[in-house]
């Protein structure tokens, strides 16, 4: 059974959520806020994470960003705001799709499903699988990647980057194409996440980053294996 957990400051969101959720079988856990999510995150086996962006304290955006630290499971932002800004900065951050208030129950469960179908498209369908590029190593399966063996968090979105690169290594992806790969379903924001993350990855495997993951001017990027 699939546990997803819903943190929103208005408990008629989260029982309305709950609702919705449980008539496709899935178990919700409440939370109200960022405090108690973290907690909710330790007690629980938690497979989702529906997170509202508008509560008191500690907003969406900054809870996210905690969570992130630690952990790529996956999130879907909850919000009242149709701004494309906030929309580009959540995926940013790290959150994987969003979803604005009101919504159907039809429209919630179709963006849970999709985005749990990207998170394990390898898990069940290909033996596990050691990617290995000069210092670079990815698990596809457990979802790890380790530089001079050596590992390395990366979020989800940056996990499918690399992997996609590593993948298909001296093959220039543009930017529009890297945004309908790894980020596909209504994305609304512009190409400008991209270079973010590109940026944020590089950072975190260090100085194979700049080696490995190359600008090809005016069209995106490529991925060249180092020595």
């Amino acid at each position: 059974m699939m546990h997803v957990l819903a943190v929103d400051d208005e408990k008629e969101m989260r029982d309305l959520i709950a609702l919705m959720l449980r008539q496709e079988g899935m178990t919700v856990i409440q939370a109200a806020t960022g405090e108690e999510a973290y907690k909710k995150l330790h007690q629980h086996q938690i497979d989702l994470i529906l997170l509202d962006v508008m509560m008191p304290g500690e907003d969406g955006f900054a809870v996210c960003e905690k969570i992130r630290q630690t952990s790529d499971i996956p999130i879907i932002f909850l919000t009242a705001k149709d701004a494309n800004d906030d929309k580009v900065h959540g995926l940013v951050i790290g959150g994987d799709d969003y979803i604005v208030k009101p919504f159907s129950a039809a429209e919630l469960v179709a963006r849970i499903q999709a985005v749990l179908r990207r998170f394990h498209k390898n898990e069940g369908i290909h033996p596990p699988q050691i990617i290995t590029r000069g210092k670079i190593t990815l698990d596809e399966v457990a979802r790890r990647v380790a530089v001079d063996q050596q590992e390395i968090p990366l979020t989800l979105k940056e996990f499918d980057l690399l992997h996609l690169f590593m993948k298909q290594p001296n093959i220039v992806f543009t930017r529009e194409l890297l945004l309908e790969k790894i980020w596909s379903l209504d994305y609304a924001g512009g190409t400008r996440t991209v270079d973010t993350h590109i940026k944020t990855l590089r950072l975190k495997l260090g100085k194979n980053g700049s080696k490995t993951i190359q600008t090809v001017w005016g069209i995106g990027y490529r991925f060249e294996e180092s020595q």
